[in-house]
């Protein structure tokens, strides 16, 4: 007896059609979605500017930003003190939320993020190393700084692939590989503050509380170039990412070099993590939440998720610092501490409330 094989039928125009305005439909829905948040972001904008210890109405930031305001006070606290911390906000948050979304891709794990793979816990490790021993000779501190968690940032980047890659670089060992280098680099920290002086002791736990008022004129537009300048180069491996999700063999089968893709991000991320928290100090959760919040606008369909992540977490940063200054008249909290505590509880949900979804 022969068995015939299976025939295909092609779908027909109606199919087609059919598909077509479920696609659209999708699409205008993300859009639309994207479109609500970038709303969001400017109010939580215009709001950070307005809120401080001197409360200013929204109508007078506004009029200020447009360089309309009568008041010389108002437009000197906008401009020279508020507004830097505000752009400073929306930069940061984006890159930690860009960075979270492609480490949660290329790892195929919902918990993974700079902070949880130990990147940020290796550039608070240089900031610590170049409090305690100072090279104030060579370079002020205000820079020294910075550029040691940039270059710390780095090298636990680096590490982390190193070490995974001894075992092919898949997943997996990724993951591991950056959960002990984050204990690794939380215990050399914790020996630098065991050995520091009392003022080198406070500088390195402000530094690591995190804090927007550090923000300046000068080293804004060098997070902003960072960040403009590493979306292009994601945007064009879109669908690689996409292909991703499916589980490495798949996307080999689908012509994408894993390994490649894979280390070509971890660069990025290097980049994204490491200009984000050189200026403002570490700062947690931002990049766990905001490819979560990003996914479920938008689903896992990179072209649209990658810049919903970045959006995502500007927002989340930018109404960070709003409740900073708020939640304590007169008082600004570290930024750090409010996002822990923005995050805490979402990391909760996550591991209890979906646990069927993601394992």
């Amino acid at each position: 007896m022969t068995i015939s094989p299976l025939k295909t039928v092609p779908a027909g125009p109606a199919q087609t059609g059919e598909a077509r305005a479920i696609y659209v439909r999708l699409a205008r829905r993300r859009w639309l979605l994207m479109a609500l948040a970038a709303c969001a972001t400017v109010l939580v904008f215009v709001l950070d500017v307005a809120t401080g210890p001197a409360m200013l109405a929204p109508a007078e930031v506004a009029w200020a930003l447009a360089g309309f305001s009568n008041a010389p006070m108002t437009t000197a606290i906008v401009w020279s003190i508020r507004l830097p911390v505000a752009l400073m906000a929306l930069c940061v948050g984006a890159a930690l939320g860009l960075s979270g979304a492609i480490m949660q891709t290329i790892l195929n794990n919902p918990l993974a993020s700079s902070y949880t793979l130990g990147i940020s816990a290796g550039a608070g490790f240089g900031a610590g190393l170049v409090i305690v021993l100072g090279v104030g000779a060579f370079l002020p501190d205000a820079w020294a700084v910075p550029l040691a968690a940039f270059l710390f940032a780095g090298i636990a980047c680096a590490a982390v692939w190193s070490i995974g890659a001894m075992r092919g670089a898949s997943a997996e060992m990724l993951v591991l590989a950056g959960i002990a280098l984050m204990f690794l680099f939380q215990a050399l920290l914790s020996m630098l503050q065991f050995v520091a002086s009392q003022e080198a002791l406070q500088q390195i736990v402000f530094w690591l509380f995190g804090s927007l008022q550090k923000a300046t004129w000068s080293n804004i537009p060098i997070v902003a170039a960072v960040l403009f300048l590493t979306v292009p180069l994601l945007m064009a491996d879109a669908w690689r990412l996409t292909a991703m999700k499916l589980g490495d063999e798949r996307a080999r089968g689908l012509g994408v070099d894993v390994t490649r893709l894979r280390l070509r991000c971890f660069v990025l991320i290097s980049a994204l993590t490491g200009i984000a928290v050189a200026f403002v100090g570490t700062i947690g959760f931002i990049g766990l939440v905001a490819p979560h919040l990003a996914r479920i606008m938008v689903g896992e369909d990179q072209r649209a998720f990658l810049p919903s992540a970045a959006l995502a977490g500007a927002l989340l940063l930018g109404a960070a610092s709003v409740a900073s200054k708020v939640v304590v008249p007169g008082v600004i909290i570290p930024i750090g501490i409010v996002t822990a505590l923005i995050g805490v509880p979402f990391f909760v949900w996550l591991v209890i409330g979906n646990r069927r979804r993601y394992w």
